[in-house]
């Protein structure tokens, strides 16, 4: 017996060797490769392509974590971006006398709509420097056309497709599952917050006319945009436009070249063709290309070794105590950054990019306060994404000055609160019941295996009914604005930025470069400045270590395999994760 134990144990502590050995052997391999993505310096040769995709996840800041952009299927970094790296790439490249013009892949565009006005906005500047743009795709979306309006020549498929079909929102609802499950979500609401949806996918299985009216007046706002633009650069009419969305009258590639949509139909070869003769080489010589990824890593111009400093704090994602991460605001880490960055005497002015649909009003109201500190001792600009609402927006009002995008979704200036009951999922459906002794008669609130006595339910109303009237009152203060102005446009309702700009909650319309710009001249910088990016991402190394529990590998895989579905799973998951009360869009948007 005594040698079976002894060969088990060696058998099992080599399996355990083994295994650390695999384990130490694959962190020093995907760190290699992350440290040769990062760190490896590009040449370029002249006459080079810009090669720019959007297929990854278009995110506000470039991801430092490993494993948030790492493809396990072929084992090597996926090319994701954050808009930072994006238009200064871009920029770059207008002044780079080793690019000769950029080739847009459209195949597959991952952006939201803010962040592709954006990034076409910047594409527009890049133009004046007399260098061309090529767009080519097998199947135009509607994001990517748009995009793609910007180039000097677009390109599709002879047998591909060009989706124009005017936008469309979908919204999930879960009152049904919930009804099933026999789980009661307890709502209160902000006095008369009809547009607040967050809560309707609980309470109906359709959309209220208070939500209809506000996401077709968003919607309106947004295609208007898009519109707008695609006329100017097709010469066609936005009458017309409509007219084709309304036929569906671009339903193959031969109707995109015959209503003008396209320039002409080509096969890769054919384009690739085109590129060699704009890059004036032989037709069979290689082309030089360099992905926009890749590009960041290449150096042009001098170094900026200016001593004054504007600091840029990312805050992006869901709202809640904590510490969160690049993709989530954590109460405790971003109002850190804020802090530190009004204590260095060496940043003058402080831009924070916003893109959040919102989340806890006691961690937003956390925030804000930093944002009155700093804001009292340096200009404080706020940059609004794709989303700046509800919580979004209450910790952007204290900012010297607002930029938003003319399609950000913003305002949502509303409060909520949810208690789900769970006692018939766990009484009539799994057999499990619940006693207590108190000491109190309340000593059970808040309990989610009990509803809410009347008395109860009153206290959570109150409570709501005051954050929602400090939060008019804030931006009412704020902005400027009387409190009874802003409850008439707020109940909850969002905004597209081109609408918020007449209503007064913002108070320009341009991109992040030009809250930069802004916060320069408000410090008195001129062009002598350069950007120190907030919070500080965690060293490579660290995060690979911290996410060996397998999350993230597990997230990415799940992402990839259920593609769009994903988007529900996201869903139900903040349905789970909700504590306090609440001030956040609804919870899954969707709109294509």
């Amino acid at each position: 017996m005594k040698q079976f134990f002894k060969f088990m144990f060696a058998s099992f502590l080599g399996t355990l060797l083994t295994l650390l050995l695999l384990l130490f052997i694959m962190i020093g391999t995907i760190s290699a490769l992350v440290s040769m993505a990062e760190n490896d310096q590009v040449k370029l040769k002249p006459n080079t392509l810009l090669v720019a995709k959007f297929d990854s996840p278009v995110l506000d800041r470039s991801s430092k974590n490993p494993f948030e952009s790492f493809d396990f299927a072929n084992f090597k970094p996926d090319n994701s971006m954050g808009m930072n790296d994006i238009l200064k790439n871009i920029e770059k490249a207008a002044s780079d006398p080793n690019i000769k013009g950029i080739y847009l892949d459209l195949s597959e565009v991952n952006a939201g709509m803010a962040n592709l006005q954006e990034i076409r906005e910047k594409l527009v500047q890049f133009k004046t420097s007399g260098k061309f743009i090529i767009s080519y795709s097998e199947a135009y979306s509607q994001g990517a056309y748009y995009l793609a309006t910007v180039s000097d020549q677009i390109y599709l498929n002879p047998e591909g497709m060009l989706m124009f079909k005017g936008l469309n929102a979908q919204l999930a609802f879960i009152k049904g599952l919930l009804e099933k499950i026999d789980v009661e979500p307890q709502i209160i609401r902000g006095p008369n917050n009809k547009f607040k949806s967050a809560v309707e996918p609980l309470m109906y299985d359709k959309m209220s006319e208070a939500n209809r009216e506000q996401m077709e007046k968003l919607l309106g706002t947004v295609w208007g945009q898009m519109l707008g633009a695609i006329s100017e650069s097709r010469n066609l009419t936005v009458d017309q436009l409509n007219q084709f969305a309304d036929e569906l009258a671009v339903n193959n590639a031969d109707k995109a070249l015959e209503l003008k949509f396209v320039d002409g139909l080509k096969y890769k070869d054919e384009v690739l063709s085109i590129l060699r003769e704009k890059l004036e080489i032989e037709k069979d010589a290689k082309i030089e290309s360099v992905s926009l990824a890749k590009y960041t890593n290449a150096k042009v111009g001098e170094a900026n070794t200016s001593r004054n400093k504007i600091a840029v704090i990312y805050a992006v994602g869901e709202i809640a105590g904590g510490e969160g991460s690049d993709v989530a605001i954590g109460s405790e880490r971003i109002s850190k950054a804020i802090r530190k960055a009004r204590e260095d005497e060496k940043i003058k002015a402080i831009v924070m990019r916003v893109n959040s649909p919102g989340g806890s009003a006691l961690a937003s109201e956390i925030i804000r306060r930093e944002v009155e500190l700093a804001k009292a001792e340096k200009p404080f600009i706020v940059s609004m994404g794709n989303v700046a609402a509800s919580g979004g927006y209450w910790i952007s009002t204290n900012a010297d000055y607002i930029f938003a995008e003319p399609t950000t979704i913003t305002g949502s200036i509303g409060v909520f609160g949810v208690i789900p009951n769970m006692k018939g999922l766990f009484k009539d459906k799994l057999g499990i019941t619940f006693d207590n002794a108190m000491t109190n008669k309340n000593a059970n609130f808040i309990d989610v295996m009990e509803p809410l006595s009347e008395f109860q339910h009153q206290k959570i109303q109150d409570e709501v009914v005051q954050i929602y009237d400090d939060f008019t009152s804030l931006v009412a203060k704020t902005r400027n604005l009387r409190q009874t102005y802003v409850d008439s446009i707020g109940q909850g309702r969002v905004w597209a930025g081109n609408d918020a700009l007449g209503l007064g909650l913002v108070d320009q319309l341009g991109g992040f470069e030009d809250a930069l710009s802004f916060a320069a001249d408000k410090a008195e910088l001129g062009e002598d400045f350069k950007v120190v990016e907030m919070p500080e991402q965690k060293d490579p190394f660290q995060e690979l270590i911290q996410e060996m529990s397998g999350q993230s590998r597990v997230r990415a895989e799940l992402k990839k395999e259920m593609g769009n579905f994903y988007s529900y799973i996201e869903y139900l998951e903040q349905v789970s994760n909700m504590q306090g009360v609440q001030a956040r869009l609804p919870f899954y948007l969707k709109i294509e």
